[in-house]
């Protein structure tokens, strides 16, 4: 949002409150008309918001790291056959490719604001819903249920972003995407021992996680009705001009290549992190290393986020060109995944650093997507573009990896294609990385 017009000291503010003189000028005269209620009502709205995102990003993940913690338990219980729980891994990117694409008209007809309320409100519902899910089929609809509202809230995070902060891009993007990772690791972490210190039933240990997600709905009720504001205060024509803006905007991205761009990295990048959140603790045990300490390796490569993703979104925000991150972060995942090839288990510990620093991607990635567009209404086609595109992209990889690790019988042919994906990343990485925006290209 554009900056908020400078108050008068109020010891320096006249006792009389009257029109404001000719003499002072337009922007003296928007001064003198403005009262303290305006700016401490966009303060509070300002905090709210950014409580609500923190809250919000802490909620995009643990519906999928728990439910991975506690696959093995919830597949015997529920007689999941091996193909049933191998295909549940692959739904996430999946609903994230197909709901994501709505966000954007949902956002048009209801706000922003309004639809990451009502995703956060499906998360709580699915989570509670699925651990007394009374088989299967109600299990996976309660979590796509969950999957769902994740989906729409992962498109308008940046939306949300660009809308309040405009000029707070980096740091507020790094802020969700510190707490997005938080809750990943957090959940993938916890889940287990809180299950067992809450009488071992997996049923409890999955449905705890919906008290964080009520949590989350909180701060977005009041904002349902913020959906005008943001536009109100940029001095735009009304909701109709928005509207046309939006509608006239919507072709352009699918000719745009910086968006083409940007939605290959996106899914490149999501390729790496899902293969190192299903495959790396595997790779760590086949080569000699304890279950035990194979599961703290994958939370170092998820903790490494935590820090990272608040760092990388400022540094690329300063930066006209984002290619020497993009290639910094690449070569980062290059050497881990030569690593792992060359020395699995000598190494562990430096691999899982360096693979997740080469995941802090991720954050990089939602951080152009809301450098890559000058509007709003840019802003969320984007968004729902390149993060549908890159979720579709996405699915494969996971999948690939373990089709080639039972015919070849080994690592060396999986690892090989990791480390490969990482040049034609940094490739597009960089192309997305310059210093345009799609409605240059349209």
């Amino acid at each position: 949002m554009p900056d908020e017009p400078k108050t008068l000291d109020p010891a320096a503010r006249p006792a009389t409150t009257t029109a404001p003189a000719a003499t002072t000028g337009p922007r003296g005269a928007a001064v003198a008309a403005d009262s303290p209620a305006p700016n401490r009502a966009h303060r509070w709205t300002l905090g709210l918001v950014t409580v609500g995102l923190v809250l919000a990003a802490l909620n995009l993940r643990p519906a999928i790291t728990s439910l991975g913690a506690l696959l093995e338990e919830v597949s015997a219980d529920l007689h999941m056959s091996g193909t049933v729980a191998g295909v549940l891994t692959s739904v996430p990117p999946l609903c994230f490719a197909i709901f994501g694409i709505t966000a954007p008209r949902l956002a048009r007809r209801f706000g922003p604001a309004a639809v990451v309320c009502a995703g956060m409100a499906a998360i709580f519902t699915g989570l509670i819903l699925r651990p007394f899910a009374g088989g299967t089929v109600g299990f996976l609809a309660a979590s796509a249920l969950a999957l769902m509202g994740i989906a729409v809230s992962n498109v308008l995070m940046p939306v949300i972003v660009k809308r309040y902060f405009p000029d707070r891009i980096g740091s507020m993007t790094g802020l969700y995407s510190m707490a997005l990772a938080l809750g990943t690791s957090l959940a993938a972490a916890a889940t287990v021992p809180m299950t067992a210190a809450l009488g071992g039933d997996w049923r409890i240990g999955l449905g705890v996680w919906a008290a964080i997600a009520a949590l989350a709905v909180l701060p977005w009720i009041p904002l349902v009705r913020d959906r005008d504001r943001a536009s109100e205060d940029r001095g735009d024509k009304g909701r109709g001009a928005t509207t046309a803006a939006t509608e006239s905007a919507a072709p352009r991205i699918t000719r745009s290549r910086t968006a083409w761009a940007l939605g290959c990295y996106f899914g490149l990048q999501a390729t790496g992190a899902y293969i190192t959140m299903g495959w790396m603790p595997q790779i760590f045990r086949d080569a000699g290393v304890p279950a035990s300490t194979a599961g703290v390796l994958l939370a170092v490569t998820m903790v490494m986020g935590v820090p990272l993703a608040f760092v990388i979104p400022r540094l690329a925000t300063r930066m006209r060109n984002q290619g020497p991150i993009v290639v910094a972060l690449g070569l980062c995942g290059l050497a881990g995944y030569t690593g792992l090839f060359l020395a699995p288990a000598a190494g562990a510990w430096v691999w899982a650093v360096l693979l997740g620093i080469s995941n802090c991607s991720f954050p990089l990635a939602l951080t152009m997507i809301g450098m890559r567009s000058r509007t709003g209404a840019g802003v969320v086609r984007l968004s729902a573009f390149a993060q549908s595109v890159g979720y579709l992209i996405s699915i494969p990889g996971p999948l690939l990896v373990g089709v080639l690790y039972q015919h070849s019988g080994g690592w060396g042919l999986p690892i090989v294609l990791m480390g490969g994906l990482m040049v034609p990343q940094m490739i597009v990485g960089t192309l997305a990385g310059r210093d345009r925006t799609v409605e240059d290209e349209s």
